[in-house]
């Protein structure tokens, strides 16, 4: 039963269970109590109790399954504690974007000032907020909105095309600014509830809900020709103006940064993408410090080894890594001895980019795809760092090559 109907039983006041929802509803209020519970674990007394067992001359207790109603009315409880304790965290952006041109000029263009909304969250108690980069970039003016309607002028501080967030300043003080609890996006899994606050089509401080659809997606940020990885996929509606804002857990924790929908509509389509919180915690504090990030960088492209590449290229059965299909010239990956493919082959109308080296490892973790070497890059990785790559050549030998990251370069 998803939450829709959950909300319809709500309304039309049913008043029992039927048989069939039995299961579901039992989960749904343990999911409810967790959630009521917060962070607290059980105590040894109820855990004491609940595994003592029955005198031999007590006769066993019929359980009384709660109400439809009684469920639904813990789970708006549940739905609502979240959507008050971040709200006042949540804030509502407008831009406006200037554009250069002749003073002198009387014409005006249709597009002058153009205006953009999105949403954003309070990071710490200064005055800084996270938003996506896509959301700020050539602003002119920016307003914050807060939920008691107040609107306070921002000055961008910075902001990283790569992983599409950026941080701006309010430039009048308030003290009694209300900072966002951060979770830790490591530990989201696939079926966890998810909840998105922010402003659908200018709709302002508008909640949706659904689950964590998918966890680990890679995807490529807007303005940007390196990808995201650990990108969270949820079917909580997302919508355009809902970019920037908190997609949180059940305890109200962000957990991601809502930045992209795949739609063919350019609405919702059950598809939204959130930056992890964690990459947020990597990024913002440098963006604070100095506006901008700096990853360390390779410079290969490449895709996964399959099975029929590996077979096509005569590798050793088994072998698993990120096939090294071009690098960049005077890249550390050059420098370091890296080649990259050298010939193509079609095959049953497959065109496959054959004789280039295969990352299999580095630093002694395995690496099974390209995903794995960017994750690992993008989270234990700086510029200037040398690392030990371990390599299987296109004559299945295999080597260690030392390589020393470079920067990231900037786009262009």
């Amino acid at each position: 039963m998803d939450l829709t109907e959950m909300n319809q039983l709500s309304i039309t006041r049913i008043k029992n269970l039927k048989p069939w929802l039995l299961p579901l509803s039992l989960g749904l209020l343990l999911f409810v109590l967790a959630a009521c519970g917060g962070n607290a674990a059980p105590t040894q007394e109820a855990s004491v109790a609940s595994t003592a067992p029955t005198a031999a001359n007590e006769e066993p207790q019929t359980a009384v399954l709660p109400s439809a109603e009684e469920l639904v009315a813990a789970q708006e409880t549940v739905f609502g504690g979240i959507y008050q304790k971040a709200l006042p965290s949540v804030v509502n952006i407008q831009v406006i974007q200037g554009l250069e041109g002749n003073e002198g000029s009387l014409l005006i263009p249709d597009d002058f000032g153009q205006r953009g909304e999105g949403s954003g969250f309070v990071w710490d108690d200064k005055g800084r907020i996270v938003t996506n980069q896509h959301v700020v970039e050539g602003a002119e003016t920016v307003t914050v909105i807060f939920a008691d309607r107040r609107q306070v002028l921002a000055k961008v501080l910075g902001g990283d095309p790569d992983s599409d967030l950026a941080v701006i300043e309010l430039e009048e003080p308030l003290d009694d600014l209300t900072v966002l609890d951060r979770g830790d996006s490591s530990e989201v899994f696939v079926g966890q509830v998810a909840v998105a606050i922010g402003a659908p089509f200018g709709q302002e401080f508008t909640m949706t809900s659904g689950i964590v659809s998918a966890v680990g997606r890679t995807i490529r940020s807007e303005g940007s020709q390196f990808t995201v990885p650990e990108v969270i996929q949820t079917d909580a509606p997302i919508n355009p103006g809902n970019s920037g804002g908190p997609l949180l857990d059940r305890y109200g924790r962000v957990v991601g940064i809502n930045t992209q929908i795949l739609t063919r509509s350019g609405s919702n389509a059950g598809v939204g993408l959130a930056v992890p919180i964690n990459m947020a915690k990597m990024v913002i504090p440098s963006l604070i410090e100095s506006g901008k990030y700096e990853y360390s960088w390779l410079g290969i492209s490449g895709a996964a080894l399959g099975p029929d590449t590996a077979q096509l290229m005569e590798l050793p059965k088994g072998i698993q890594g990120a096939l090294v299909i071009s690098v960049n010239n005077n890249s550390p990956a050059h420098e370091g001895g890296l080649t990259g493919s050298d010939r193509t082959e079609v095959v049953n109308g497959i065109q496959y980019a054959l004789g280039g080296d295969t990352i299999t490892g580095i630093n002694g973790v395995p690496i099974r795809d390209m995903t794995d070497l960017i994750v690992y890059l993008t989270n234990n990785t700086r510029p200037g760092d040398e690392v030990m790559l371990e390599v299987v050549h296109e004559d299945g030998e295999s080597e260690e090559l030392p390589v020393t990251l470079g920067t990231r370069p900037n786009r262009g």
